[in-house]
């Protein structure tokens, strides 16, 4: 069995392990076990998520994404800016712009000298949106969110975890499942949010599809004009940004900007 080399990364404290792919992997390290051991905090590398950067045809890389459950799942934002980071590190692309192919198609992204990272998020048609009242939506932004506006204090002790749980594993959500965000509107107009997601099964301390979910989740509840704005959002690990462009029945140009940083590197 070959030794495996990874590089340990996080955006604002969504944490990943990244391998590079290109020049062939062994069978071993696409395992559904053998990735949950990886992700597993106490026995392995500890991650909410595991990523292959691999060649594409069409794009400088495709990135191949498991949650730590070790499954495969869909579009994940923050770990679409980090492996954008890190191929940007490798070489690929230009000038800081790079192109890839993930779950849910074709993304484009780009590298700041300082590091941040924007990625381009797939339009949002307002019919694909679903809202049952003014406190909570369903959006999928590359990954299903269930977005809740919460009228009680923003208190860290509330206990998402019990109330994700009645949501992502109820009749309607438990065989595929759902992301499930807790938002507070703050006095400035940004927004604080907190995830549950599935696949990790456990809260995170940032979501880059929840936050593109909740800012245009929000954007819907505010019944915004036409025009482009920008979102700020407060997670528990950091501070990030959606910026997007609403014209009356979609979301299009979004973009979520964040901090990308390499942690540490190993062999296993």
């Amino acid at each position: 069995m070959q030794r495996l080399s990874f590089v340990k990364y996080q955006g604002t404290g969504n944490d990943f392990i990244l391998v590079d792919g290109r020049k062939g992997l062994d069978a071993h390290w696409y395992q559904e076990s053998v990735i949950a051991q990886l992700c597993d905090r106490r026995f392995g590398i500890g991650a909410d998520g595991y990523m292959v950067l691999e060649t594409s045809d069409e794009a400088d890389f495709h990135m191949h994404y498991c949650n730590s459950d070790g499954k495969p799942s869909s579009m994940c934002g923050n770990g679409g800016r980090c492996i954008t980071h890190w191929a940007h590190s490798l070489g690929l692309g230009t000038n800081g712009h790079l192109r890839f192919t993930a779950p849910d198609g074709l993304h484009a992204a780009w590298v700041s000298e300082q590091g941040s990272v924007r990625l381009a998020m797939h339009s949002v048609r307002a019919e694909q949106a679903s809202v049952p009242n003014e406190a909570t939506a369903i959006l999928d932004t590359g990954s299903p969110h269930y977005v809740s506006f919460r009228e009680e204090p923003d208190d860290s002790d509330w206990d998402l975890t019990s109330f994700a749980h009645s949501i992502r594993y109820n009749e309607t959500h438990a065989k595929v499942g759902i992301n499930v965000n807790a938002v507070w509107i703050l006095e400035d107009g940004s927004l604080k949010v907190r995830t549950y997601e599935r696949g990790v099964e456990d809260e995170t301390y940032s979501c880059g599809t929840g936050v593109t979910a909740c800012a245009l989740a929000y954007a819907l509840k505010e019944q915004r004009k036409l025009g482009s704005y920008s979102q700020v959002l407060h997670t528990p690990g950091g501070l990030l940004k959606v910026h997007y462009h609403w014209d009356g029945w979609q979301f299009d140009r979004i973009l979520l900007e964040g901090p990308a940083e390499l942690v540490f590197s190993g062999t296993v």
